[in-house]
């Protein structure tokens, strides 16, 4: 399966993790884009930068860090605006993720359908725990995921089959998101963008994360 480990951005462990982390300040006429800092907690964090390159699957290393201990596999949560560069991300890493584009696209034949919101989410629950009850070894969830609440059932239900739960967090700036935004054919409103801006919570490992990936925009830090 493929790894989205960046090459270039070697693992650091906890002790080690670096303390300038703080996205740079937004203008003052814009809401402010949610400040983080390095999570506090037990886990790994690795920081990328858009446009990354997608690395090579290193099977081999992959196989040498399994131990009787080992997680049964990986569920990988993708956490981000629309605009943040999740879509592209999975698309250079040749995954293709449980989504609820997708998932819309089927039930509905209409990818922009949003009356049937809990039945497109629970579906996707559905379609991830056969994935889990199959031993499937990487499933990637391809949402916005912006609130921990929105995170907590993924999180709860890779954990009571004994699957490892990774964040990749798209720390990416919502005047970028905006920009990116408005060149897609099919766009989100401003004013939606920005009240999604403003409930998205960055990910910590007291929420079950083994490990968060940060990826940023260039120029960003």
């Amino acid at each position: 399966m493929p790894s989205y480990v960046d090459e270039t951005s070697p693992e650091r462990p906890a002790a080690h993790r670096p303390q300038e982390s703080r996205p740079s300040a937004r203008p003052s006429q814009h809401p402010p884009q949610p400040q983080w800092n390095v999570p506090a907690g037990e886990g790994r964090l690795e920081v990328e930068t858009q446009p990354e390159t997608p690395t090579v699957p290193a099977a081999a290393a992959e196989g040498a860090e399994r131990s009787p201990q080992a997680p049964k596999g990986y569920v990988v949560l993708a956490i981000g605006l629309p605009g943040s560069g999740k879509t592209t991300w999975f698309g250079r890493r040749g995954v293709s993720p449980l989504s609820s584009d997708m998932l819309r696209g089927i039930l509905f034949d209409d990818v922009e359908e949003q009356r049937y919101q809990g039945l497109v989410f629970s579906t996707l629950r559905s379609m991830l725990r056969a994935r889990l009850i199959a031993h499937m070894p990487w499933n990637y969830v391809d949402a916005t995921n912006l609130s921990v609440h929105e995170r907590r059932q993924w999180i709860k239900m890779a954990k009571s089959f004994g699957y490892e739960v990774h964040a990749v967090f798209f720390d990416v700036p919502l005047q970028v998101c905006l920009e990116r935004n408005r060149q897609r054919d099919r766009s989100v409103s401003e004013e939606v963008m920005r009240k999604m801006a403003e409930k998205l919570k960055p990910p910590v490992f007291e929420e079950g994360f083994a490990k968060i990936t940060v990826v940023r925009v260039k120029g960003s830090s």
